[in-house]
C-alpha cells in the first residue's frame, strides 16, 4: 500500500487508526510518501502522523524527484510473510 500524504489530517483521529489497522492487516507492506518530511526541522507531530506512524513500515520523503527516486529500493524489497 503506498499512501502519499502530508499526514495533517483534520478528522476523527480514532477513524484514521482504524483505518491504519485494516490497511496493515490487508496490505504486506504499508509505504508513506510525505512531502513535508524533507523539509529541515520537520518533525512528524501531528496528531494524523502519530496515529498512522505505528502501521507505517516505511515513512519516506516525497518533497522532489531526487527523494521518489529513493522509493525505488523500498519497492524493489521483497513483501514480507
Amino acid at each position: 500500500m503506498l499512501i502519499i500524504s502530508d499526514g495533517w489530517d483534520t478528522g476523527d483521529i480514532d477513524v484514521l487508526t482504524d483505518a491504519m489497522k485494516e490497511i496493515r492487516s490487508r496490505a504486506g507492506r504499508v509505504i508513506w510518501l510525505n512531502p513535508l518530511l524533507g523539509s529541515p526541522g520537520y518533525e512528524p507531530i501531528c496528531q494524523g502522523m502519530r496515529a498512522a506512524l505505528p502501521y507505517v513500515d516505511v515513512f519516506a520523503s516525497a518533497h522532489n524527484l531526487e527523494s521518489l527516486r529513493h522509493l525505488e529500493r523500498h519497492l524493489a524489497r521483497r513483501i514480507r510473510k
